[in-house]
């Protein structure tokens, strides 16, 4: 029976593990999918090594960037992003080859293209520096738009919350949130944004899933902000890595 599974850390929210494994059910597919929760990104040889069976891999936080030094080769797409969230693990005897893409920004890009109108969104700020930001950051650079990301903490290349007025809000009216601040259980928390200074020009785009709406897009409505959350992107990103598991 062929095996694929995920490595992070920690693993209780993880959406990949329920959908490959029904996949395999619905499409009477031999396979099992399994959370590798790993404490270090140091563990990943002793995952390969106890899981022969192993086909491929997908990598959630905090790993996506850190796994990279392991793997033999890397899609082009993957190397200019940064971050890698699926891996092929192919056997030639006793010899094990890993392979990086990154399928979320497939997924990202996808999503949210049908809501972008080119007259209007022009601009987009991303909210975190990590790895699945990598990959949004990408996305939206191909799909025309100027991006700035956003940070806590003073970072070159970045502006820090307490600096976005009203007056950047309108100019960069696409937010697309890669931080987990207003995930499943802190639903009160959202990031500290002007959101009086949104509109309908404005879109949240939230990369959580759970709860299905979270503070972020719950006051950029009120103020007649298009909104969407992480979950297409997840389904899209979960056909991409398949895909790449059995490139030929």
């Amino acid at each position: 029976m062929d095996k694929y599974g995920l490595i992070g850390y920690p693993l209780g929210h993880s959406f990949s593990i329920s959908y490959f494994n029904q996949k395999f059910a619905d499409e009477s597919i031999d396979a099992v999918y399994e959370n590798f929760e790993i404490p270090t990104i140091d563990s990943l040889p002793e995952v390969l090594d106890s899981n022969p069976n192993l086909k491929g891999l997908n990598v959630t936080i905090p790993y996506k960037e850190k796994v990279i030094p392991f793997l033999d080769t890397i899609s082009p797409e993957a190397r200019a992003i940064g971050a890698v969230n699926v891996i092929r693990v192919t056997h030639t005897g006793k010899e094990i080859t890993l392979k990086g893409y990154n399928s979320d920004v497939i997924g990202f890009t996808k999503s949210i293209e049908p809501m972008l109108d080119k007259k209007w969104h022009k601009k987009a700020l991303i909210l975190g520096t990590g790895g699945a930001s990598k990959a949004v950051n990408y996305g939206l650079h191909n799909l025309g738009l100027e991006t700035v990301f956003v940070s806590r903490y003073e970072r070159p290349d970045t502006i820090q919350y307490e600096r976005i007025t009203p007056d950047v809000i309108k100019e960069y009216n696409v937010i697309v949130n890669c931080t987990p601040v207003g995930m499943y259980p802190k639903t009160e928390a959202c990031p500290m944004l002007p959101y009086d200074a949104m509109d309908s020009h404005t879109i949240l785009y939230d990369l959580i899933y759970n709860p299905d709406e979270t503070l972020f897009m719950k006051k950029g409505a009120a103020r007649g902000a298009n909104v969407k959350n992480g979950l297409e992107m997840l389904l899209l990103q979960a056909f991409a890595s398949w895909e790449f598991w059995h490139e030929k």
